[in-house]
């Protein structure tokens, strides 16, 4: 796979980021949807989780969708990550990086994403439906 010509997927929901006390039980409501993230250190739990289920009150930075890089990766593949935040960082649009064992997804908030998708497709990678 070469890294200059990824295939990307937008999945479709808006999610959240949200932060818990590092101590707190994962909440229910955080494991609903097809896609959720969570980790944990000893200064906070973070969740990434569909926008919709998050309770009022909790901390969260809401509006962020996602882009899911088509995979599996192998591990030996480097530079995947800095391929896409390197041509997002030029249009100053930030994102919410999350790997997994198969693959990578950015999360970009949702007023960036029309200019984020143009972007990636400048920089060589394409969209499947």
């Amino acid at each position: 796979m070469n890294r200059s010509n990824l295939t990307l997927t937008l999945l479709p929901d808006d999610y959240s980021i949200c932060r818990l006390e590092p101590e707190a039980d994962i909440p229910p409501w955080a494991l609903t949807g097809d896609f959720f993230s969570l980790t944990r250190t000893r200064e906070e739990l973070s969740l990434v989780c569909s926008q919709e289920v998050v309770p009022a009150g909790v901390q969260s930075e809401t509006g962020w969708r996602c882009i899911m890089v088509r995979g599996p990766l192998g591990f030996s593949i480097t530079g995947i990550l800095a391929s896409l935040t390197t041509s997002l960082a030029e249009v100053s649009i930030s994102i919410f990086a999350i790997s997994t064992f198969d693959t990578d997804y950015l999360l970009v908030k949702a007023e960036n994403l029309k200019r984020a998708v143009v972007k990636l497709k400048e920089a060589g990678h394409d969209f499947a439906d």
